[in-house]
């Protein structure tokens, strides 16, 4: 159901319209965050090996880029504490929007760094480092965007509302992939030389639009009452900790079987489709763009029905069609044909990126109390980060390099599903 739709339904009800809106504006400054990230991904892929890494060979400096990727995963987990300890004892909004302007200006440094041609070794030293800025960023941004979504919704309908910054995750990677697109059509030269740049320093204005719309929220209401009645922790990790444990491990490991089928669709075949397959880069950023689109509408229909159904219910479910697609995503882009290649990436990056990240936000913020949930649910979202997306493009990379076939990332998306499916089977009932 689109969410205008459902605002005039609520209008209708007598309900409040602000859990709606809050939902939107969660989804646009999420979209514009992970359209930061996501580029650096793309770069990797199709700039970063010859630009910052030239003296290592093809496949060394494919690797490095990759690398070059994970590193932000690294920060990641910092930032979750970080953003997460302020997020709790001072308030949601204030981190959104300073996230904003740390991812916002990581990139646009980015868009603005010397290569290794001009500065030697010093390039892809702050290439990293910014990279681990994005990274600090990013870590305080998904806990904070889907609480002010989750703590603003009905109680029925938090799956649903806590989807639409989840929602922004395949939009990032929608605006990310069709600015690479559109400056791939420049002549080889000039892409090299600055046209790679273009697409993040744009970014520039695209944050300045994320800060208006977040300034307009207001706090989360379940925070307000919590600081009010009960008083904040001083020390919300070690509150985490002895009181959730189970639910932060649970967390860790139920995105496995999202994180890494996601990055392998949306980074790893882009490097795989054109040097193994010999796909054209444009075709397979046209079909991961066709999918994100449609996963787009995709993850709040999914959330709805974890809403009717339950979400650990949709998420099992979804581990086991991922599992199952694994072997056919990798059979449709080895066809090297531009129809497999989208069909592939709708089994894979569209119904199974949906079925299994579309309630993870409503399920994760039920597993912790108010009072700690900003760090609980930063500290598990982006510790799974760390260990699940960060390192697929790279093992994905290795593990073809060293068993020379498409059916050991297979086999590497099915252990993570099966992962996932453990995990949640051993998920504490929610609050």
């Amino acid at each position: 159901m689109p969410l205008e739709v459902v605002v005039v339904v609520e209008q209708q009800q007598g309900v409040r319209v602000k859990p709606a809106r809050v939902a939107f504006a969660s989804f646009v400054g999420t979209a514009i965050e992970w359209y930061d990230f996501f580029l650096f991904g793309s770069a990797a892929t199709l700039v970063f090996n010859s630009r910052f890494f030239p003296t290592l060979s093809p496949l060394a400096g494919t690797l490095a880029a990759f690398a070059t990727f994970g590193v932000a995963f690294v920060a990641r987990p910092l930032g979750g504490i970080v953003f997460g300890h302020f997020g709790d004892r001072l308030g949601r909004k204030r981190m959104l929007m300073l996230s904003l302007l740390l991812m916002g200006g990581g990139t646009v440094a980015i868009g603005l760094l010397p290569t290794y041609s001009a500065i030697g070794v010093a390039a892809p030293i702050l290439l990293v480092l910014v990279r681990l800025l994005q990274g600090f960023a990013v870590g305080g941004e998904w806990g904070g965007a889907v609480l002010m979504a989750v703590e603003h919704a009905p109680p029925h309908r938090r799956a649903f509302y806590g989807s639409w910054p989840q929602a922004g995750v395949p939009a990032g990677l929608v605006l990310s992939a069709s600015a690479f697109l559109a400056v791939q059509q420049l002549p080889k030269d000039q892409l090299l030389s600055w046209g790679w740049r273009l697409p993040f320093l744009a970014s520039a204005v695209l944050i300045l639009v994320g800060l208006y719309v977040r300034s307009r929220l207001e706090e989360s209401p379940e925070f307000e009452q919590v600081s009010r009645a009960e008083g904040v922790p001083s020390f919300p990790l070690k509150e985490t900790l002895r009181r959730s444990l189970r639910a932060v491990l649970v967390g860790i490991f139920a995105q496995a079987g999202t994180n890494i089928p996601f990055y392998v669709a949306s980074v790893f075949v882009l490097s795989y489709g054109p040097g193994t397959v010999g796909i054209s880069r444009g075709t397979v950023l046209t079909c991961l763009i066709i999918a994100s689109v449609v996963d787009i509408a995709a993850v709040p229909l999914v959330a709805m029905l974890a809403d009717r159904i339950g979400r650990r219910k949709v998420l099992l479910g979804g581990a086991v069609y991922s599992a199952v697609a694994a072997f056919p995503f990798f059979w449709l882009i080895d066809t090297g044909s531009s129809g497999g290649v989208l069909v592939a990436m709708i089994l894979l990056a569209t119904f199974g990126h949906a079925t299994t990240y579309g309630a993870i936000a409503g399920f994760l913020a039920d597993l912790f109390d108010a009072d700690h949930r900003y760090t609980g649910v930063s500290v598990a979202y982006q510790v799974g980060g760390l260990i699940t997306s960060g390192p697929a493009p790279f093992l994905a990379a290795a593990l073809f390099a060293g068993f020379g076939g498409s059916w050991v990332i297979s086999l590497y998306i099915v252990l993570a599903c099966a992962v996932t499916f453990t995990a949640l089977l051993l998920a504490p009932r929610s609050r």
